[in-house]
């Protein structure tokens, strides 16, 4: 099941995109699928065909997991 994230990548806008799987702890790559800017637009360093990056560690700042579609559907009461 993949995971949508945000890399946040040295001096660079973050990246959205889907990973296989969270990179272990002693990981040198990372590999990202569907690699876009958060707004949905191409990133204008990569061609447009592009459907997988692999990114080094040592540029990754870090990486947020953003909710997935089962995770926002939340039920909540409210009292009126």
């Amino acid at each position: 099941m993949a995971v949508t994230v945000l890399v946040h990548l040295s001096n660079e806008d973050s990246v959205q995109g889907e990973m296989d799987a969270l990179p272990a702890a002693d990981a040198n790559f990372i590999t990202v699928a569907n690699p876009r800017r958060r707004d949905g637009k191409d990133l204008p360093y990569l061609q447009p065909n592009v459907t997988s990056v692999i990114w080094a560690m040592h540029r990754v700042s870090f990486i947020e997991l953003l909710p997935g579609e089962a995770e926002e559907k939340l039920v909540t009461f409210v009292r009126e």
